[in-house]
């Protein structure tokens, strides 16, 4: 059986990555709501419902796991999906307490970036205010950066100038920890660390997701697949030419550092 990743678009490949580095024995699905990319700006009621339909799609294949590899999905509809299907379904969150519990003692403060509509969804309020005691957390919404990965524009002048825009009302040297709270903000990782400061730590939540899925996994005695890797690319849109972006995606990460 087959582990299971959602996203609108291509963002959850970064989480997919993780998975496929740290559990080569597994099999994979990979789907994309590439109908209704990017979730970001759209109302609450409409990403419940595209996230709900996609996975009565996805649930058609022989899975053991779903991981939901956007933020912005988990926040809305992580509650609902687990009411309704019985297989381990994983869910992300911005990696704001690791940002903060790595800022404690310098005083430094830290910057999240997500999309709007994850910010304005009561759960990450929640999350910060549980975990921020110290009033050290700044947000910021980048919502043109989904549509930049989207179209595959990973680099060049335009994505340069586009973050110096966004950091600009910012005194960097406060700052310890940027969290890329989006997953496909860790396309930029490497764009990011030539443009912050050298002491500013990037993090995201692709590791403690992937950490709780081979938990998950483990707990059930399902983690020992006996697969090699293979990823099953699927999107909403039927469409040939994302799947070969999907793949083109996965690539450019894995030529990352």
């Amino acid at each position: 059986m087959k582990i299971a990743f959602f996203d609108s678009g291509l963002g959850g490949i970064t989480v997919l990555n993780e998975a496929m580095k740290r559990m080569p024995q597994e099999d994979f699905v990979y789907f994309a709501d590439t109908a209704h990319v990017p979730y970001g700006m759209k109302s609450k009621d409409e990403v419940l419902t595209f996230v709900k339909q996609s996975v009565d799609t996805i649930i058609q294949e022989e899975i053991k796991a779903l991981v939901i590899a956007c933020n912005t999905a988990t926040s809305i509809a992580i509650a609902e999906l687990r009411r309704i299907h019985q297989i381990p379904i994983i869910g992300m969150e911005p990696a704001v307490k690791p940002a903060v519990e790595m800022n404690r003692s310098s005083g430094k403060r830290v910057l999240v970036f997500a999309t709007k509509l994850t910010l304005q969804e009561a759960k990450y309020r929640e999350l910060v205010s549980r975990i921020d005691d110290m009033g050290m957390v700044d947000s910021v919404p980048l919502p043109e950066l989904v549509q930049f990965c989207e179209n595959l524009m990973m680099d060049g002048p335009q994505i340069v100038d586009y973050f110096k825009t966004k950091l600009a009302p910012f005194d960097l040297s406060t700052f310890g920890t940027v969290v890329l709270g989006c997953t496909h903000y860790p396309f930029y990782r490497e764009v990011l660390s030539q443009i912050l400061p050298n002491h500013i730590q990037i993090v995201d939540g692709s590791r403690g997701t992937v950490n709780h899925l081979m938990q998950v996994l483990q707990d059930s005695d399902q983690l020992q697949g006996a697969g090699n890797g293979h990823v099953k690319w699927m999107c909403s849109s039927l469409d040939d030419a994302y799947l070969q972006k999907m793949e083109k995606a996965l690539a450019f990460l894995q030529t990352c550092k």
